[in-house]
Formats: C-alpha cells, sequence, structure tokens
C-alpha cells in the first residue's frame, strides 16, 4: 500500500470510530427521547384518569365512561390512549371503550409505575401500570397504553438511514482523503524524484523547496544542506586524493631513479652509501606524508575527545620547546615564553593541544632566520587562554592566508626550496582545533613574520 493510501486509510479508520461514535449517540439520544416523550404523555394520562375512577367494596370502574365514548366520536384521536382497570388479583375489573374486546397486558414482575413494552392485538405498544390505594389498602392498578409503531417506525428509519449512511460516508472520506494526502505529498514525490536523479557525478541538483514553511520545508532545506555537505566532501577527497598520490609520485620517482642509477653498473662503497642515503631520505619522506594522511583520516572519521588526558598548558608548552632542541639550536633562535598573565592549573586536552601547538612551534622554527626571536606568550582573555607564538620568519603574502589549511598547500615553497615540508601541517592543525572547539587566528606580512594565535576553552570538570 502506498504512502497516500496508508494515510487515507488511517485517517479513515480514526473517522469511522467517531462517526460509529457519532451515530449511535445520536441513535441513542433520539431512542431516549422518543421514549421520554411517550413515557411522559402515559403518565400523565394515567394520573389523569386515575381520579376518574370509583371504588365501591370490591368494584372498581371508571367514573363517567360515556361521555368518554361520545368525545371519541367527536373527535379524531391521532394517537390514543388505551386504559384498563384490574383489582389487586390482577383481574380485569373495566376499561376504556376503544379498547373493545381486547386487553392489555399486565405484568405483575414489573416496577409498579415503571415503563415497558407490551402487544395489543399484535400490535406494539407502550405501557404503564400504576397502583391504586384506598385507604392504605392496594384495591388495583390502573394499566395505561400508547401505540408503540409510529415511534418504532421513526428509530428504524433512522436505523437503517445511519446503518446505510455509513459505508456512504467512509467510501467518500476514502477517497477525498486520498486526493488530499496526494496534494499533500505532492514535495515528498518530488523529494524522491530529484534525489533520484542525484548521483556522485550530478551533485549540483538541489530539491525544491516547498512554498509552505513547514516540517516538509524543512527536510528539503535539511536534504538540500545533505547534499552540499556531500558534494563538499566528494570535492575534498577528490582534490586531496589529486594531491596525495602528486605527492608521494614525487618521491617514489626520485627513489626509482636513485635505483635505476644503481643497477646500471658497478659502483663504489661510497657511491652506494650516497645513493642508498637519498633513497632512504625519500623514504622517510613519504613515511611522513603516510602518517600525516592518516592522521587527518583520524580527525576525519572520528574526531571524539573520549580518552584524550589534559594537561597543564605550560608543561605542554616546555615539553613541545625541549622536544624540538636540537632544531632551535640548529638554527640558533631564541625562545622567549612569557606566561605570567597564564593561570597554572589551566588545563588543555594533551593529544590534540599536543598536535595543534607542536606544528605552529615548529612552523615557526622552520620558517624564522638564524639568529631569530620567537615569542609564545600565555595569557587569560575572555575566558578563554591565548597561546601566541610569534615568529620573525619568512612570512605569508595576503592572498594565501585563506588557503593555508588546504591539504598539500605551501605558500611560496618555490621560493624557498631550502624549506622542506609536504603542505599537510597546518590541516592537521584546524582539526585538531576543531575537535576541541578551540580557535586559530593568523597574522602575517611577507618577510617581516608571522603570528598565530589559539583561543582554548576552559575545561570544566
Amino acid at each position: 500500500m502506498s504512502f497516500k493510501k496508508r494515510i487515507a486509510t488511517h485517517f479513515m479508520l480514526a473517522t469511522a470510530i467517531i462517526i460509529l461514535f457519532v451515530f449511535g449517540t445520536v441513535y441513542f439520544i433520539v431512542q431516549e427521547t422518543v421514549y421520554a416523550n411517550l413515557d411522559n404523555d402515559l403518565s400523565f394520562e394515567a394520573n389523569k384518569h386515575k381520579s376518574e375512577i370509583d371504588i365501591t367494596g370490591e368494584t372498581i370502574h371508571f367514573i363517567n365512561k360515556g361521555e368518554w365514548e361520545e368525545h371519541e366520536h367527536k373527535q379524531v384521536q391521532v394517537n390514543p390512549v388505551f386504559l384498563q382497570i384490574l383489582n389487586a388479583e390482577g383481574e380485569v375489573m373495566d376499561k376504556s371503550p376503544n379498547l373493545k374486546e381486547n386487553e392489555l397486558s399486565f405484568q405483575a414482575e414489573n416496577e409498579f409505575g415503571s415503563h415497558f413494552n407490551g402487544h395489543l392485538n399484535e400490535v406494539n405498544v407502550r405501557q404503564v401500570q400504576i397502583p391504586m390505594y384506598y385507604k392504605k389498602e392496594l384495591k388495583g392498578y390502573i394499566v395505561a397504553a400508547m401505540s408503540l409503531e409510529a415511534s418504532l417506525m421513526v428509530l428504524e428509519n433512522l436505523r437503517m438511514t445511519l446503518f446505510i449512511l455509513f459505508p456512504i460516508v467512509l467510501i467518500g472520506l476514502f477517497f477525498i482523503s486520498s486526493f488530499l494526502a496526494g496534494r499533500s505529498i505532492i514535495p515528498v514525490v518530488q523529494i524522491i524524484e530529484t534525489t533520484n536523479r542525484i548521483t556522485k557525478y550530478n551533485l549540483k541538483e538541489r530539491v525544491p523547496l516547498p512554498s509552505n514553511t513547514d516540517e516538509l520545508y524543512d527536510l528539503a532545506d535539511s536534504i538540500n544542506s545533505l547534499l552540499s555537505r556531500i558534494e563538499s566532501a566528494l570535492e575534498r577527497e577528490r582534490q586531496f586524493t589529486s594531491d596525495a598520490s602528486h605527492e608521494l609520485r614525487t618521491p617514489l620517482a626520485a627513489l626509482r631513479g636513485t635505483l635505476e642509477v644503481l643497477v646500471r653498473k658497478p659502483r663504489t662503497e661510497e657511491e652506494y652509501r650516497e645513493k642508498i642515503g637519498l633513497g632512504l631520505v625519500d623514504i622517510d619522506r613519504m613515511a611522513a606524508i603516510i602518517d600525516q594522511l592518516l592522521a587527518l583520516a583520524r580527525f576525519d572519521n572520528d574526531a571524539r575527545l573520549e580518552g584524550d588526558t589534559t594537561v597543564s598548558i605550560k608543561v605542554l608548552v616546555d615539553s613541545i620547546i625541549e622536544r624540538h632542541k636540537s632544531s632551535i639550536n640548529e638554527k640558533k633562535v631564541s625562545i622567549q615564553v612569557l606566561a605570567d598573565d597564564c593561570p597554572d592549573a589551566w588545563l588543555v586536552y594533551q593529544f590534540h593541544a599536543d598536535l595543534l601547538l607542536d606544528n605552529l612551534v615548529s612552523n615557526a622554527i622552520k620558517y624564522s632566520k638564524n639568529d631569530d626571536v620567537i615569542a609564545i606568550l600565555l595569557r587569560e582573555e575572555n575566558q578563554e587562554l591565548c597561546c601566541e607564538i610569534k615568529d620573525q620568519g619568512i612570512g605569508i603574502a595576503q592572498e594565501d592566508l585563506t588557503k593555508i589549511f588546504q591539504p598539500f598547500f605551501r605558500s611560496g615553497a618555490l621560493k624557498h626550496p631550502s624549506i622542506k615540508g609536504i603542505g599537510l601541517g597546518l590541516s592537521l592543525v584546524e582539526k585538531a582545533a576543531n575537535a576541541i572547539d578551540a580557535r586559530i587566528s593568523f597574522e602575517s606580512e611577507l618577510g617581516k613574520g608571522t603570528k598565530a594565535a589559539v583561543f582554548f576553552k576552559e575545561i570544566l570538570s
């Protein structure tokens, strides 16, 4: 069953229950009203004629019975009342002239004063029987009856009408509901048709947004946002794959060239050492590329913080400086750490912050000139911890600042061939910062240096 028909069916079933309840209530109210009117008339007639009864000894009869007959002949009674008097033993003592040779049934088991259905000459009647007392002694009963045929016919017609209307209304509701459901799910059909046309080679198309801002609008908008994210991710994947293959191809080609040179003819031990050393350099470069590619993939697939311990920012900065001590001594740069405005107890996530700051410090050392000064400033600012790393190196061109987080991008790489790198460090920095909700800002001037600032949020226990 289609979604449209399911909606129509569910609506029809829910409405069927409501209609069944409404029809039953209507029928019950009409039935109770009909019987209530009859019972009121019966009780009124019985009590009215009760005062026209004469009780003499064991004899009970109506007074002025002859006037009743004359009255009956002078007018047409639409709903005649039948009256009957019985003694205490249930024997008929007198009755209204319109009963003729017929008698009303007497049901001693019924509560006196209550109303019940009976039969008179195979005709349905409504009856009431009221006891009569004389000097606190039960003398007999007066039984009053009216025809029930017209009322039963009304109830039967109402019952048949409701019975016939019930399926007609449900069928009509089903088709109306199907039509309305079909119109309501037009945006859904459009979403299905559009998404069926979209493939990884056709991600530019978007789902048309409905005119009404409702749940379907939100659904279409969410799908469009998802398609945009998928398109962006696939574009990054294509670019990443292209860049990675290019970067890996270069050291592989160099390694292949070195090995081909070695096998062309016998070499001296010194030549073998030289070529093998070049090959090892290429292998190390490929290993570094692969390690950083794996780190990027880890952040892309799982950037959660579970299992990451915390460490004091001051302790972490000291350990990173110690780690790069050989590079610092080689370039004869000096590092100044200013942490007077930094709380000693300020903690950061060890793995992510270490990867982030290690890359920034490493870049500051790599792109600094000999005898330069690198300043690391730690301070609290607007309930965040700012770690500012400022060097006096070659700097970054302004037009390249927006590209520095792209994988394999290196600003001015051809101008400085002596500075080795593969262009993945800042991509890792951005991923690590996003994982711990840190912010990064860069300021740089070509030829004068770069300032990188990282803003860490306080870790709440």
